[in-house]
């Protein structure tokens, strides 16, 4: 792990940032879910300085009350791991789904048949665009009621109550297996059928459609708006955050981060709670202005 207290690092970016991409839990956000005065300062100037800012995240749409407020100019937000493109301005509970990427039922219930053989007494849960479905055996991890309790099997049943609505992604919890070797587990397991990650430091995994991702979304955003991967500065904390620092210009792991993404990152900033977002985005400011 990163010192909190390292000052950020990369390797000089060929062409200024165009657009900033943040995931938010563990990144953008404090531990106690809130964002700085100083972090939303500095997503204010980059977006006054032309640059664009998208959230890009794990959560559902409907987990993103905590940074309607802060969205400029396009208002469009990142969700469900790339499954989901969602434009913020309506305010919470008033969000439209201006991209959706499902993950078709015929893929989720292979993803489930095959991680069941490998890995006995997984439990899940069905993300869909507004519905939260869930097997009675999982666990309340969400803090929310599910609209129904059934076996995953049932719930993406074509005749299900719900059917017509895309599924974004399905979680997978197992209470015992180490959630690193669960992930590989999973990615082994379920081979091309599925995308497989994780941002929850428990044994929780994130499902979603083949090739579905923060960074694929990502690249679609920006490819409609003529922005390139080296315009693009990126940050994050987990194993679902890999692909987008890849793929971003600049990309930065925060000083909590996990291992695999200290490892993809160019550059390492401070830890969420010290501000590690706003503490580069106020010198890419600088270094814009000079």
């Amino acid at each position: 792990m990163t010192s909190a207290t390292r000052e950020p690092e990369t390797a000089a970016a060929a062409l200024p940032p165009q657009l900033i991409a943040t995931d938010l839990d563990g990144t953008l956000l404090r531990d106690d879910k809130s964002v700085s005065p100083r972090t939303v300062a500095a997503l204010a100037a980059a977006e006054e300085a032309g640059i664009e800012v998208f959230f890009v995240t794990g959560r559902p749409a409907r987990w993103m009350d905590v940074v309607s407020e802060h969205v400029h100019g396009h208002g469009l937000a990142i969700c469900g791991n790339g499954a989901a493109v969602v434009d913020l301005h309506g305010g919470p509970g008033a969000h439209r789904f201006v991209k959706v990427r499902e993950l078709a039922r015929e893929n989720a219930l292979d993803a489930v048949r095959l991680l069941r053989e490998a890995a006995p007494g997984t439990v899940y849960a069905v993300e869909q665009t507004y519905g939260f479905y869930q097997e009675p055996d999982y666990p309340k991890l969400h803090m929310e009621v599910p609209d129904s309790l059934a076996p995953a099997e049932d719930l993406l049943a074509p005749d299900t109550p719900g059917a017509d609505e895309p599924v974004l992604k399905i979680l997978a919890y197992h209470p015992d297996i180490d959630p690193d070797a669960f992930l590989t587990l999973a990615r082994l397991a379920i081979g091309d059928r599925a995308n497989v990650t994780r941002s929850s430091p428990s044994a929780l995994l994130e499902i979603s459609g083949p090739g579905v991702s923060k960074a694929s979304t990502l690249a679609l955003c920006c490819a409609e708006r003529g922005i390139s991967n080296e315009q693009v500065v990126a940050f994050g904390d987990m194993p679902n955050d890999v692909e987008m620092l890849t793929w971003a210009g600049q990309s930065y792991a925060m000083g909590n981060a996990h291992p695999d993404v200290l490892a993809a990152a160019s550059g390492r900033t401070v830890a969420n709670n010290e501000d590690g977002v706003a503490v580069v985005i106020e010198r890419l400011l600088v270094e814009r202005a000079g």
